[in-house]
């Protein structure tokens, strides 16, 4: 008798533990579907390239809203260059542009509620 529950005691530990475990396999759901580090993903993300670099513009105009609104969220907060793909200096302009621009009216500085 103590045989066969240890015996269903272990099935169950083992059913238990398939059961935790993601539709990947894996501890914590297995692969992601983009991809990761080592794995093959369906998705390729291009490095992005300075818009102000390829374009040969030195001087960012404070009085270009259409420029500015490109990199200007849509709750007002300035974009960061992770996610534009600005380089370094040029979002340094862009950010100062965009303050500019918020000071005379240009641009809100944030959205209403």
């Amino acid at each position: 008798m103590p045989e066969e529950n240890q015996a269903k005691a272990a099935a169950n530990a083992d059913a238990g533990s398939q059961g935790s475990s993601g539709p990947g396999g894996g501890p914590r759901g297995g692969p992601r579907p983009g991809g990761g580090p080592g794995g093959r993903g369906k998705f390729f993300r291009r490095k992005k390239v300075c818009k102000f670099c390829t374009e040969k513009i030195d001087a960012i105009p404070y009085r270009d809203v259409r420029l500015l609104q490109q990199f200007v969220a849509e709750r007002g907060k300035i974009v960061p260059r992770r996610l534009t793909g600005v380089c370094t200096t040029h979002q340094r302009r862009l950010t100062r542009a965009i303050k500019q621009a918020r000071n005379i009216a240009l641009l809100p500085f944030a959205t209403h509620h």
